[in-house]
Protein backbone atom coordinates (compact mmCIF):
# COMPACT_ATOMS: atom_id res chain seq x y z
CA UNK A 1 0.00 0.00 0.00
CA UNK A 2 1.20 3.81 -0.51
CA UNK A 3 1.01 5.91 2.26
CA UNK A 4 0.52 9.60 1.61
CA UNK A 5 2.66 11.52 5.05
CA UNK A 6 2.17 15.24 4.95
CA UNK A 7 3.01 18.06 6.99
CA UNK A 8 7.00 16.35 7.18
CA UNK A 9 9.13 18.72 8.99
CA UNK A 10 11.62 20.28 6.14
CA UNK A 11 14.25 19.00 7.79
CA UNK A 12 13.20 15.12 7.61
CA UNK A 13 14.92 12.76 5.51
CA UNK A 14 13.65 9.74 3.82
CA UNK A 15 15.49 7.27 6.71
CA UNK A 16 13.68 9.10 9.48
CA UNK A 17 10.23 8.25 7.36
CA UNK A 18 11.75 4.82 7.21
CA UNK A 19 12.52 4.12 10.81
CA UNK A 20 9.23 5.30 11.94
CA UNK A 21 6.78 3.44 9.59
CA UNK A 22 9.05 -0.16 10.34
CA UNK A 23 7.79 0.00 13.85
CA UNK A 24 5.20 -1.13 11.97
CA UNK A 25 5.86 -3.65 9.50
CA UNK A 26 8.26 -3.99 6.46
CA UNK A 27 8.95 -0.81 4.46
CA UNK A 28 9.76 -1.25 0.38
CA UNK A 29 10.16 2.31 -0.31
CA UNK A 30 10.52 5.77 0.85
CA UNK A 31 10.17 9.03 -1.42
CA UNK A 32 10.31 12.62 -0.11
CA UNK A 33 9.15 14.89 -2.72
CA UNK A 34 11.68 17.90 -3.32
CA UNK A 35 11.04 21.22 -5.06
CA UNK A 36 13.17 20.78 -8.48
CA UNK A 37 14.07 24.53 -8.27
CA UNK A 38 15.62 24.31 -4.10
CA UNK A 39 16.46 21.66 -3.91
CA UNK A 40 14.60 21.44 -0.53
CA UNK A 41 11.74 19.01 0.71
CA UNK A 42 7.75 20.27 -0.21
CA UNK A 43 6.99 18.94 3.43
CA UNK A 44 5.67 15.94 1.89
CA UNK A 45 6.74 12.41 1.03
CA UNK A 46 5.11 8.77 0.27
CA UNK A 47 6.03 5.82 2.14
CA UNK A 48 5.27 1.85 0.21
CA UNK A 49 4.58 -1.17 2.85
CA UNK A 50 4.17 -4.50 1.52
CA UNK A 51 1.50 -5.74 3.83
CA UNK A 52 -1.94 -3.73 3.66
CA UNK A 53 -2.72 -4.49 7.46
CA UNK A 54 0.57 -3.32 8.43
CA UNK A 55 0.14 0.07 6.50
CA UNK A 56 -3.57 0.81 7.80
CA UNK A 57 -1.64 0.17 11.50
CA UNK A 58 1.14 2.72 10.39
CA UNK A 59 -1.72 5.16 9.37
CA UNK A 60 -4.10 4.87 12.47
CA UNK A 61 -1.09 5.21 14.87
CA UNK A 62 1.19 7.57 12.96
CA UNK A 63 -1.61 10.29 12.15
CA UNK A 64 -1.47 13.49 13.85
CA UNK A 65 1.71 11.97 15.73
CA UNK A 66 4.40 14.57 16.33
CA UNK A 67 7.52 14.15 14.61
CA UNK A 68 10.44 17.01 14.64
CA UNK A 69 7.85 19.24 16.03
CA UNK A 70 5.44 19.00 13.20
CA UNK A 71 2.21 17.03 13.65
CA UNK A 72 2.22 14.00 10.75
CA UNK A 73 -0.77 13.82 8.15
CA UNK A 74 -0.82 10.22 7.46
CA UNK A 75 -3.33 8.75 4.94
CA UNK A 76 -3.58 6.03 2.32
CA UNK A 77 -2.20 7.57 -0.92
CA UNK A 78 -5.11 8.06 -3.69
CA UNK A 79 -3.49 7.84 -7.32
CA UNK A 80 -3.56 10.73 -9.89
CA UNK A 81 -5.39 8.99 -13.46
CA UNK A 82 -2.88 9.18 -15.75
CA UNK A 83 -3.32 12.03 -18.40
CA UNK A 84 -3.74 11.91 -22.11
CA UNK A 85 -6.12 9.25 -21.78
CA UNK A 86 -9.36 8.58 -23.85
CA UNK A 87 -12.57 8.21 -21.39
CA UNK A 88 -13.92 4.65 -21.65
CA UNK A 89 -17.69 5.85 -21.95
CA UNK A 90 -17.02 8.06 -24.94
CA UNK A 91 -19.69 7.93 -27.26
CA UNK A 92 -17.25 9.28 -30.43
CA UNK A 93 -16.99 6.31 -32.69
CA UNK A 94 -14.09 8.05 -34.85
CA UNK A 95 -16.21 8.35 -38.23
CA UNK A 96 -16.10 10.74 -40.88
Amino acid sequence: MNIYVGNLAYKARENDLRQAFEAYGVVASVKIVIDRATKRSKGFGFVEMTNDDEARRAISELHGKDMMGRNLNVNESISKPQPGGRPSNSDDQGGY
